[in-house]
């Protein structure tokens, strides 16, 4: 029994890949996990909108009942947004997920893993996990599955709750090229800037695409990580968000918030205590971010 016979795709999915046309993943944990309550679910139906108006095909990614479903129906999306029942899903839990029957929301990592294997190549996201704060070397699954899976993932650089720099290292290392879509350094998820250097800029569809191909032609394994800025008028400044973030930071510590529920834990206190900024930030940098994958989607598709 090979991987396929776990997948499901959706028949609209299934049509545009058979047909060559763009189809862009889309995760699930930012549906059961990262938004409140209801605006996950209007964001995970605006995000989908908005692939189609830049002639892609959505595919939001989820395992149900066991199976690994690309490309969700109302129902789909409306269950995971509801459900106090959905597990986050990384790489390391899908076989669990299938075996069991499980319900989850996927994460990065897993999202790659399952979209690469359908035959997707571009995955939108609002931003990647990374390596995290503090002594342990504690890195998210996102990055080792960057290095192995040959897909363009588009985002906002890693979640700032993350060490940047570290994470930034990491990528170096292991041999990403991180682009800088219109910028010349790679942006910090609520602010456009983080210090740290992107590989090369590119400001066009064309572009990214140009560079995705000749990755495949020398036989790169690895992701092509495109980063785009959030819109200006939904950036967080930086002295706000520092203050935000080391507040979060100790509440999380208080409270002993760890492991996989930290980041969750830290993105809501922040839009908290930020009266709702990086709430606004993080689903305007989604939809920024899914415009810009379907954009370059399109461009992949004809070239």
């Amino acid at each position: 029994m090979s991987y396929r016979n776990f997948l499901k795709p959706s028949p609209e999915v299934a049509s545009a890949l058979a047909a060559n046309r763009a189809v862009v993943a889309l995760e699930s944990t930012v549906i059961a996990h990262g938004l409140p309550r209801p605006q996950n679910l209007e964001t995970a139906q605006r995000l989908e909108q908005i692939v189609r108006q830049e002639g892609s095909i959505p595919a939001t990614i989820a395992v149900l009942s066991g199976r690994l479903c690309v490309g969700l129906d109302q129902g789909q999306l409306e269950q995971l947004a509801s459900s106090d029942d959905i597990r986050k899903l990384s790489t390391r839990d899908l076989a669990i997920a299938v075996a069991r029957a499980w319900n989850g929301a996927t994460t990065v990592a897993s999202t790659m893993r399952i979209a690469h294997r359908t035959g997707i190549k571009i995955f939108a996201t609002g931003g990647i996990g990374g390596v995290h704060r503090g002594s342990l070397p504690d890195v998210s699954a996102d990055l080792p599955e960057l290095a192995r899976t040959p897909m363009i993932v588009v985002c906002s650089g890693a979640k700032i709750v993350l060490d940047l720099p570290a994470t930034r290292e990491w990528l170096e290392t292991y041999g990403i090229t991180v682009v800088g879509y219109g910028c010349d350094e790679m942006p910090a998820f609520y602010s456009r800037r983080s210090g740290l250097a992107v590989d090369v800029r590119g400001d066009s569809p064309e572009e990214v695409t140009q560079l995705f191909r000749t990755q495949r032609e020398l036989g790169v394994e690895s992701a092509l990580l495109v980063t785009v800025p959030v819109p200006v008028a939904a950036e967080v400044p930086v002295e706000a968000l520092k203050k935000i973030l080391d507040q979060a930071l100790a509440d999380a510590e208080q409270s002993n918030v760890s492991g996989r529920d930290l980041t969750p834990f830290l993105l809501a206190r922040m839009a908290q205590l930020s009266e709702g900024a990086t709430l606004r930030a993080n689903i305007a940098l989604l939809e920024n971010n899914a415009r810009v994958a379907a954009q370059i989607g399109s461009q992949l598709s004809q070239a």
